[in-house]
């Protein structure tokens, strides 16, 4: 069977993409291999009508609305490789076999890479956090940390007062410039210069970091921006073209979320420069609608 889409990755954005495609009674095909990028949160804020909700719960309850359309089927599989076939796209799966569409979505999400420092991985999405507008409301009033790892981190460390009593670690690295440090002054954030090595407390939970120095610094909540690259290498085997952000490569898409490549489509965090559920839930219904107005003929 040849489907009209495959949506490759089935959370927020591939799940929003394929809904739009099943209203409009179009052959949909969801290739998922089950490891969102959100699976280490234990809740999803800021999501309207879903706020506090677990991540894979929203997938499960949004998964059988999908399916309860006759036109979805979903395979729970790795995509491991996509090739343009005449007419189309043949995806090949881990299991075995192939899949084949006239269009592609891609919803690939991303793989997040933190500082190779102790404690960070075992919390993050617990007290290691990467957005404060997801997760800072449960965290305020206590002491928070921003770790530097990117060249916009100081933009983070001045947002953060508002949720807590800021410190900005450097890593000896990311030095705020003259108008950084007078903004992070004015918003009383404490810059601290010699690096984090070793985050304290019973894992999950966060007590205090410890510094290059020696010192011990209470903290009970820390942001930072992981480092990101794609979570599949299905869009470099299709050729799509990729633009460099601060945290790492991101799908180059138009404003009808096209790629470079002429029947593939993207969206979600693999796509998009900032992320979180509604941006991505977003993402994959212009994703959605515009692959069904390709399929209609229309021209993006």
């Amino acid at each position: 069977m040849v489907h009209d889409v495959i949506v490759v990755g089935g959370s927020f954005a591939g799940l929003s993409a394929a809904m739009q495609l099943a209203r409009a009674r179009r052959r949909v095909l969801v290739i998922d291999a089950g490891r969102p990028r959100n699976r280490f949160a234990a809740a999803s804020h800021g999501f309207l009508g879903q706020d506090g909700q677990a991540p894979m719960a929203i997938r499960q309850e949004g998964l059988r609305q999908l399916l309860a359309y006759p036109t979805v089927a979903l395979v729970e599989d790795e995509a491991v490789s996509a090739r343009r076939t005449d007419g189309g796209f043949t995806v090949a799966l881990a299991g075995g076999g192939e899949a084949a569409s006239s269009y592609l979505i891609l919803a690939i999400g991303v793989a997040d890479e933190l500082p190779p420092i102790p404690g960070l991985q075992e919390r993050w999405g617990a007290t290691v956090l990467h957005c404060p507008y997801c997760h800072g409301y449960e965290v305020a009033g206590r002491p928070l940390g921003v770790l530097a790892n990117h060249p916009l981190s100081a933009h983070q460390g001045g947002m953060l007062p508002d949720w807590g009593p800021t410190t900005y670690f450097t890593q000896g690295a990311f030095e705020p410039d003259a108008a950084q440090a007078a903004y992070l002054a004015s918003r009383g954030v404490t810059v601290e210069r010699s690096p984090v090595v070793e985050l304290l407390g019973a894992a999950p939970d966060l007590e205090a970091v410890r510094l290059a120095d020696g010192r011990v610094v209470p903290v009970a909540a820390l942001f930072t921006a992981a480092r990101i690259r794609m979570a599949s290498p299905l869009a470099e085997q299709l050729g799509c073209a990729f633009d460099e952000g601060p945290l790492g490569p991101r799908l180059r898409v138009d404003d009808f979320k096209q790629t470079t490549v002429p029947g593939v489509f993207a969206a979600g965090d693999a796509a998009t420069p900032m992320h979180n559920a509604t941006l991505a839930s977003a993402s994959g219904v212009m994703a959605g609608v515009c692959a069904h107005r390709s399929l209609m003929g229309m021209a993006a």
